[in-house]
């Protein structure tokens, strides 16, 4: 059963560099994030537990002007 975490918190917070610190991937992929440097769209990375266990993790935009993706990415 794969794990998932999901980051949450203000604009400039870092939410992104620790997502890639984790997995090595960059989680936002528009062209329009990496120039305004602020997640804007749900981002996605994956890694593996020395266990074996696989987590996900949901990066989502801390900016108040894109709440709305934000709460996409709530799980119910």
């Amino acid at each position: 059963m794969m794990r998932v975490i999901g980051t949450a918190g203000h604009v400039d917070h870092g939410k992104s560099t620790l997502v890639q610190a984790l997995t090595g991937t960059h989680p936002d992929r528009l062209k329009e994030e990496r120039e305004r440097e602020m997640t804007i769209d749900l981002g996605f990375a994956f890694f593996t537990l020395p266990n074996g266990q696989e987590v996900g993790i949901v990066d989502v935009p801390g900016h108040r002007d894109f709440i709305e993706n934000m709460l996409q990415g709530r799980g119910d």
